[in-house]
């Protein structure tokens, strides 16, 4: 069996948000006549539902115009996609990236950050994330040190170029806030939302005033109406009760991950620090496939995502490191997140999916994603039948973003040439005409 890296889509003109969240102005495609991507029609043919129905699927605007029975929907489409054989689910999304130090464990030497090399890394590993299906990316951002500002203007610029394909904000990650070494943190933290980081991040547990640390981000947060999303490993319950009691009047909203701590708390206290998060409305993203970097790798747990839940407290997954020092083998794919939640954080696989899909959506303050008339067209076609089957082998991948397919990786299986395989009928990933 052989499985490609994602094709890169045909040219699309850029048609993605702005750093206010709008739409921005969309560059010709050669003939002036012609519909804008996001106004073109595009009809998904045949695609199998969580529910088992086949349906069509006709997207236009951006946006999920109307779901029917094979064959039942009126086709002005522009193009057609031929999903037969394949689950059409909500694109997945990933809610905790690091673009910035990705794809640097196989390097020599000190890890250039350079603002071209920061850009290079970043886009990058944002279209592997995009072939694996997350159309949108939060990633964090370190600043300050010796690299001050440079890796956050790479990764706005990066955030430009990839306009159209998928959507990547960035999270505001000093090191220290507080005392005479915090001043230029805060300083940076400052100048960062002002050049268009959207999320106010941070690591409290490295800070010697954690609480200090905190008072500081939920202070410029409130000024800015923007969300905070922190690194913290949640292995000290008054650390957290704290946090919960700091943040629970904030709005957009408090984020803490990847609490791998809480998983080595006793179960008692555990609990009583769930249900504190959950009260507060703080949300908590794991990282099923290992800790971060950012967390100069305290612990490798992952979060008690079970308790949690059963506490009421908004669960989401993210992929963490993707072949850094965080995890020289990080993968950033979020459908392994959610099968390692599946086969061994103890939830069902439609629950699982959701972690990484609509949980991870919401957390980043994105609107809802359903197979429905009225939707975004946010989605993600797989290979298989059931979500269980595509969490365990899903190889073949078609990427929609704002209506459109934005990224393809197809799988081949063949077995050699065996009576056994034939008699069987054994699964085939990829083609079945002839093909070279």
């Amino acid at each position: 069996m052989s499985d490609s890296q994602p094709q890169q889509p045909s040219p699309f003109p850029p048609g993605g948000r702005g750093e206010d969240g709008g739409h921005g102005p969309q560059r010709p495609t050669g003939n002036a006549n012609a519909p804008s991507a996001e106004s073109a029609t595009l009809l998904l043919a045949g695609a199998r539902l969580t529910d088992g129905r086949t349906v069509d699927v006709r997207l236009g605007g951006g946006r999920i115009q109307a779901v029917g029975t094979t064959g039942s929907l009126p086709s002005p489409a522009l193009s057609r996609v031929d999903l037969s054989g394949y689950l059409l689910l909500p694109a997945p999304a990933e809610p905790h990236a690091h673009g910035d130090t990705a794809l640097t464990a196989d390097g020599e030497g000190p890890v250039s950050y350079t603002t071209d090399e920061v850009q290079r890394r970043a886009t990058e590993a944002a279209l592997l994330q995009l072939g694996h299906g997350a159309t949108a990316v939060r990633s964090h951002v370190r600043i300050g040190d010796v690299h001050g500002l440079g890796p956050m203007e790479a990764m706005l610029q990066a955030r430009r170029s990839l306009r159209g394909l998928t959507d990547l904000t960035t999270v505001a990650v000093p090191r220290l806030l507080t005392g005479m070494a915090g001043a230029d943190g805060l300083a940076m933290l400052r100048d960062s939302v002002k050049m268009g980081a959207s999320v106010i991040g941070g690591c409290p547990d490295l800070d010697p005033d954690p609480t200090g640390f905190l008072e500081a981000v939920l202070e410029l947060a409130a000024e800015h109406g923007c969300p905070v999303d922190l690194h913290t490993d949640g292995d000290d319950p008054g650390r957290l009760a704290r946090l919960a009691a700091m943040a629970g009047g904030l709005r957009p909203g408090v984020t803490i991950g990847p609490c791998g701590g809480l998983s080595r708390l006793p179960l008692d206290v555990a609990n009583r620090a769930a249900d504190q998060l959950a009260a507060a409305g703080v949300r908590v993203t794991c990282l099923p496939q290992g800790d971060c970097s950012a967390l100069e790798r305290r612990g490798l747990r992952t979060a008690p995502v079970r308790l949690l839940r059963a506490a009421g407290v908004r669960v989401a997954a993210g992929s963490g490191a993707l072949r850094d020092a965080g995890n020289p083998v990080g993968r950033g794919d979020p459908l392994e997140a959610a099968y390692l939640l599946a086969s061994q954080g103890g939830l069902r696989a439609a629950e699982a999916y959701a972690s990484v899909s609509g949980a991870a959506r919401e957390a980043m303050g994105l609107p809802e994603v359903r197979v429905e008339a009225g939707f975004p067209a946010e989605l993600l076609a797989v290979r298989g039948e059931r979500i269980a089957a595509v969490l365990s082998l899903a190889y073949s991948r078609i990427v929609i973003h704002r209506g459109r397919v934005v990224a393809r990786t197809s799988a081949v299986r063949e077995y050699c040439d065996s009576a056994v395989a034939v008699v069987l009928d054994l699964p085939r990933q990829g083609r079945t005409e002839p093909g070279p």
